[in-house]
């Protein structure tokens, strides 16, 4: 696969998410990807629930992105604007999105973003002054888990 063809799968998957296309984005993947960020380290399955549901949910949501070519590779650079559904918080992460390909779609995928910054946004203070500790992102990781799976339980076979 072309780093042009790698580059143009990309912005198909961004420019599906700015449109909350979950389905297209989940056509983006390998049947075996794994997906990693902060919260959740996912496979097969789960990734496209996780985009399904995140899409489903999303509330005020605007999303720009940019791909980088550098070295041989390429990355994204993406900053989604959102209400944070718990707590009706305004959201604007940073992420930059590593991605290894296979079979002409993404196998693997992981987003890099400050947690701590993040949960200061989406939990106010208790994030500010908690979202550094391990105990915290557990917390937060460990509820994420759990709304992801009963998701699954209601709409993925």
């Amino acid at each position: 696969m072309s780093l042009t063809d790698q580059q143009a799968l990309i912005e198909r998957f961004y420019t599906a998410f700015q449109s909350l296309d979950h389905a297209t984005m989940a056509s983006c993947y390998h049947p075996n990807v794994e997906f990693e960020d902060a919260l959740f380290k996912l496979k097969g399955k789960e990734v496209a629930a996780m985009w399904h549901m995140l899409c489903t949910r999303a509330k005020d949501f605007d999303l720009e992105f940019k791909t980088v070519i550098e070295n041989g590779h390429i990355t994204a650079h993406w900053e989604p604007r959102y209400l944070f559904s718990q707590t009706g918080k305004r959201v604007h992460n940073i992420i930059d999105a590593e991605f290894e390909f296979k079979d002409g779609k993404i196998i693997r995928h992981k987003d890099n973003f400050d947690f701590k910054r993040w949960s200061g946004q989406a939990f106010g203070i208790p994030g500010k002054l908690l979202g550094g500790t391990q105990f915290f992102r557990k917390k937060v990781t460990t509820k994420a888990l759990l709304r992801l799976q009963q998701f699954m339980e209601k709409h993925v076979n």
